[in-house]
Order: structure tokens, then sequence, then C-alpha cells
């Protein structure tokens, strides 16, 4: 028989990965690849394997890579003190992502801006 997770206990999870994450990333974690990065949101599996952890990085898009690149190979060290904040046998995965959002909202922004000096809008 299986055992049925609740609906509520990813979105629990995933708070706490987000306070233990962005606490490591503020005072702990000194890899110099990763610099300023905001954590825009987070997102467990329903299994709790899986935890998809949304970045913000300010600058190039070298640079965004080269964070989440630092950020990945944290993860096992990260992965670690979650383990330790969690009261479950399961501790997910953890997985970055860059958050494109804001780059996608600022070339929206600068279309309509575009449109509206041509008299389009």
């Amino acid at each position: 028989m299986r055992k049925r997770i609740s609906s509520h206990r990813p979105a629990q999870v995933a708070e706490v990965v987000r306070q233990v994450v962005a606490g490591m990333l503020t005072h702990e974690v000194r890899d110099p690849r990763i610099g300023m990065v905001t954590i825009t949101g987070v997102v467990v599996t329903a299994d709790l394997g899986y935890a998809s952890i949304s970045v913000q990085v300010s600058g190039e898009q070298e640079e965004r890579a080269r964070a989440l690149e630092g950020l990945q190979s944290a993860a096992g060290f990260l992965r670690k003190r979650v383990s330790r904040a969690l009261a479950t046998r399961i501790v997910p995965d953890l997985r970055f992502q860059l958050d494109e959002g804001e780059a996608h909202r600022a070339r929206i922004e600068a279309v309509l801006s575009d449109l509206r000096q041509e008299g389009d809008l």
C-alpha cells in the first residue's frame, strides 16, 4: 500500500529549502563565482525528490553562467545543510535554474516603449 503524501508538504519543504539555502548563500558559501544571487522561488516535486531553485543573478550572461556553475557545485553542501533542517527521511536533490523573468519583462517594456514612440500604441 502506497503512503499518500500531503499536498501541502512540498510547499512546506520548499519554504525550508528557500530559507536554508538563502542563509547559506549569504553567510557560509564562499565560492567567488556565485556573487550576488537572489532566490526567486523554490518548487519541490510531490515525492520530495527534487527541488528546483530559481535564482536571479546580476551581471552579463557569462557571469550568470559562472554563478549557476558555482551554485551547482555547492548543491551537495547545501543539500546536507537542508537535511539537518528537515524532519523527513527524503531530502530533495537541489537543482538551480536562472529566473529570466526580470530580463523578459525588461524586453517587453522596451518593445512597448518603442511602439509608443512610433505612435503605434
